[in-house]
């Protein structure tokens, strides 16, 4: 027998509609590109959704057609989020960040048909536009009168220009909620990038659950900064999460300093702002240099790189702010678990809860987890034992778009899939995830991947090389950052500077590119021929980076 209750699909679509009917003047508010203030509300970005719908439309885009993105966070980008998905089609948030060539890469593997871009991307695009065949338009995210008059881009048009003399009528359409909503291509194992594919179901459930009280929180009594970017992972589902509740939300756009997002939360009463510890470390050096204090901020979302435990205890005991240390992946739409104690911990000493907040924090409903030994044992939650992340639930991909790399589960003895997250981890017995390692070799400096094997693959391309190895090493600011590790061919020589040089106009983007060379008479190899990165860290556990 089932259930009599009304069958309504959870679409991205009605989350708009419930903003726009029960919280249409909640606030947006945005930094532009241009440095001045926008302020828009739901109701304004619910009426202009529907005028990119038409636009969709008018462009005779079909079902699931997939609309590129190169922006900044900021109102259209917003527009966009449910413009796009909403009406059928697939947000592809693209992180600009990538080397040109890999982004050109990603957009054909994706068969965008429309991309739109900040014109801070300009000179990105103009990169790349000619080898993205099959993007059929380029849209500026600007005004009309904004439009560079010779931007070497075929009929570029501006949004404005756009979307802005339609309808705002539109009616939505009701699909399967299993339907593809968005896609974000996560480039940190070895290879070319792999896209995770949302559907309208996963992202719904991801936005209910990230509002919970134990994970961000999210109400319409908060005024909401996600310093973390849309085009990676949806900005972790707040612009989903804060529609369904309502919340004010304020956009800092491409103005990251220290200075420009302190005087965003104070000008704007934020009360939770989410980011990555470097931006973090960045406003806490603006504000000690100038003896300044919070007057709304309550809590913070730390994700993408572990959190410092001297960040932490800034945030809490000198601003009185809490910090929730959350993580996730790509692969998880991104939020697996977020670090919020338990009513048993309220009474411990300070120094017992901030043990526990240096913690990843506790699964969220919707996901589950494991850890197991090399045999696929589960391992016991003791915070002891350590073994290889596993995890599931409703909003972790199955497989990549495509198919790229196989079948990635890991069946149980029932037969259900687990996904294998490549870090290695202990479980406490009251739930709390710690990593501890990274079963691959990737390298995470201020929040963003590097691969090491592509560093490595530059490096042994020099004539004069002859063996690599790259390694992060711990850095203050951006948490890692890569180094390589080189054997010189016999009686070639080389120095640090002409091979950092080497680098330039490689596909790898400048932030990518190593931060020193280190030249050693031989790199560490196992049985097989396989370089011991372990062996290699240890050997080099003394080394400092220059600049630190």
């Amino acid at each position: 027998m089932l259930g009599l209750m009304q069958d309504q699909p959870l679409l991205i679509s009605s989350l708009i509609e419930f903003a726009e009917r029960h919280n249409g003047d909640g606030e947006i508010v945005s930094r532009r590109v241009e440095g001045d203030i926008h302020r828009s509300s739901w109701r304004q970005i619910a009426s202009r959704a529907r005028q990119v719908a038409n636009a969709l439309d008018q462009e005779q885009l079909i079902f699931s057609d997939r609309v590129a993105t190169l922006a900044w966070n900021g109102y259209r980008h917003l527009e966009l989020y449910y413009g796009v998905s909403g009406s059928g089609r697939v947000l592809h948030t693209i992180n600009p960040r990538l080397h040109p060539e890999q982004i050109a890469w990603i957009a054909n593997h994706a068969e965008d048909q429309i991309l739109c871009f900040d014109l801070t991307f300009l000179p990105l695009v103009q990169a790349v536009h000619a080898k993205c065949g099959t993007v059929k338009k380029w849209i500026a995210l600007c005004d009309a009168d904004k439009l560079p008059a010779d931007s070497g881009i075929p009929n570029l048009v501006s949004y404005e220009a756009w979307m802005s003399p339609l309808s705002d009528r539109y009616d939505w359409p009701s699909f399967d909620e299993n339907s593809a909503s968005s896609m974000c291509y996560t480039s940190g194992t070895t290879g070319n990038p792999k896209a995770a594919l949302y559907s309208h179901r996963s992202t719904l459930l991801h936005a209910y659950a990230a509002a919970l009280p134990d994970v961000m929180n999210v109400s319409a009594r908060d005024s909401v900064l996600p310093v973390v970017p849309m085009f990676h992972v949806n900005a972790w589902g707040i612009p989903y999460s804060a529609a369904l509740t309502g919340a004010k939300l304020v956009f800092p756009g491409p103005a990251l300093d220290g200075k420009s997002v302190y005087e965003l939360i104070e000008s704007e009463r934020v009360t939770f702002a989410a980011g990555v510890p470097t931006v973090w470390q960045m406003m806490l050096g603006h504000m000690q240099s100038q003896d300044l204090r919070f007057s709304t901020l309550k809590r913070t979302v730390i994700g993408g790189s572990a959190c410092p435990p001297a960040m932490i205890n800034a945030f809490q005991q000198q601003y009185g702010v809490e910090v929730l240390h959350a993580w996730g992946m790509t692969e998880m739409s991104p939020l697996g678990t977020l670090c919020t104690l338990k009513n048993k911990h309220l009474s411990q000493p300070q120094e017992q809860q901030t043990a526990i907040r240096m913690k990843q924090g506790r699964a969220i409903y919707g996901v589950d987890m494991k850890i197991v030994d090399g045999d696929g044992k589960e391992l016991p939650w003791d915070g002891k034992s350590s073994g290889d992340l596993l995890v599931k639930g409703p909003w972790v991909v199955k497989e990549y778009f495509k198919g790229e790399g196989g079948d990635p589960l890991v069946p149980d003895a029932r037969g259900r899939g687990w996904f294998p997250t490549g870090d290695v981890a202990t479980i406490d017995p009251d739930g709390f995830l710690q990593i501890t390692d990274r079963s691959k070799d990737v390298i995470k400096s201020g929040g963003e991947w590097i691969s090491s094997i592509d560093i490595e693959n530059i490096a042994v391309a020099h004539p004069a090389v002859a063996m690599a190895a790259c390694i992060g090493v711990a850095h203050p600011k951006w948490d890692e950052r890569p180094i390589v590790v080189v054997v010189k061919k016999p009686g070639a020589e080389l120095t640090r500077e002409e091979l950092l040089a080497f680098y330039g106009g490689k596909t790898v983007a400048k932030w990518q590119v190593p931060d020193d060379v280190v030249f050693v008479e031989a790199i560490p190899l196992g049985a097989t021929g396989k370089i011991l990165k372990t062996r290699l860290r240890e050997q080099l556990r003394d080394y400092k980076l220059p600049e630190c």
